[in-house]
């Protein structure tokens, strides 16, 4: 009976054990996918066009499609490659986590850029104008494609998590690494589809509500999407001006160039202490934010000819040759 107690008693130990690392796994994973914000917001963002021109029975399984391939770039590619470079090359971490800050950078100043009249964007696509008959075959583009841009999304997002993820064992960091993977995957494509799907829910409640509360609530959501969708355009831009700039800034840092980050640290430093002492800390972090994306969108400017005179078609001319 001694024996059988003891036993139970280390099952219980086990088991605590094992609750305790399930708890590490998720509070890890939930601040290291917070910190690639940018990026999650820019996926959320930039999902929706994918399914624009479908009819209504076809919009989610076509973002179903965009969600499996997102968790397979996540899991099957990126997974193993983050795993591989945090324990053989950790040095080269920093370097790929400025590398994807430039990218945000880009990204969002190309936004910009394209709203001023001053870039063409992604809109020159040679095969932008092609139309395609077959509704099965443009479902399967349209989500290669959007799976293309998850990859490129997906690996900011890995990145960023992964230099945040606190050293620890292999498992450790592939359990936390796959839990953000996963979370971070339902977050945007849930969002993805609820956004997707919110003006059939608006006109269905115009249509079919009994009350006439009901009956407004749904003219005023599907009135109110455009202007939604906006917003979190810009939203996302930026964010990914921030998050890319303040990437580059604590990667300059890590590599011992440090006078960039001190000088945004003072400057907001200087703008929250000129406030009263309740709204200290939400200004000097604010003013860290604007610094640091006003620093991502000189950054991405300067990246703009670079990204659309060689790199561009560089990648039009890999994934979609023969398009």
């Amino acid at each position: 009976m001694s024996g059988l107690i003891a036993l139970l008693d280390d099952v219980a130990a086990i088991a605590k054990v094992a609750a305790a690392s399930v708890d590490d796994v998720i509070g890890q994973a939930a601040k290291a996918g917070s910190k690639a914000a940018g990026a999650v917001i820019d996926d959320a963002a930039v999902t929706p066009k994918y399914v624009q021109g479908f009819e209504a029975s076809r919009e989610l399984p076509v973002i179903w499609k965009i969600t499996k391939g997102s968790l397979r770039n996540k899991l099957v590619f990126l997974l193993p490659i983050g795993l591989l470079l945090a324990n053989f090359a950790p040095w080269a971490i920093a370097p790929l986590l400025m590398l994807g800050g430039a990218y945000l950078c880009f990204e969002g100043a190309e936004k910009v850029a394209h709203v001023l009249g001053m870039s063409h964007g992604h809109e020159d696509h040679p095969g932008k104008a092609e139309t395609i008959d077959d509704p099965a075959h443009l479902e399967e583009q349209k989500a290669a494609g959007a799976i293309k841009t998850d990859f490129i999304l997906s690996a900011e997002i890995m990145t960023i998590s992964l230099a945040a993820i606190p050293p620890s064992n292999f498992w450790m960091e592939a359990a936390t690494l796959a839990t953000v993977a996963v979370m971070i995957t339902v977050v945007v494509y849930g969002s993805v589809a609820l956004i997707v799907k919110m003006d059939d829910v608006g006109l269905a409640l115009a249509n079919n509500g009994r009350l006439g509360l009901t009956r407004a609530a749904g003219r005023a959501i599907v009135r109110g999407m455009p202007g939604f969708l906006k917003l979190l355009t810009i939203i996302g831009t930026a964010a990914m001006l921030w998050v890319g700039g303040s990437i580059i800034v604590h990667g300059l840092e890590e590599m011992g160039f440090g006078t960039l980050g001190h000088l945004i640290h003072d400057g907001a430093y200087a703008v929250g202490h000129a406030v009263s002492p309740a709204l200290e800390g939400a200004v000097e972090w604010f003013s860290k934010a604007v610094m640091d994306g006003v620093l991502g969108l000189g950054i991405g400017l300067l990246l703009i000819p670079v990204g659309e005179k060689v790199i561009t078609p560089i990648w039009r001319a890999v994934f979609h040759k023969g398009a």
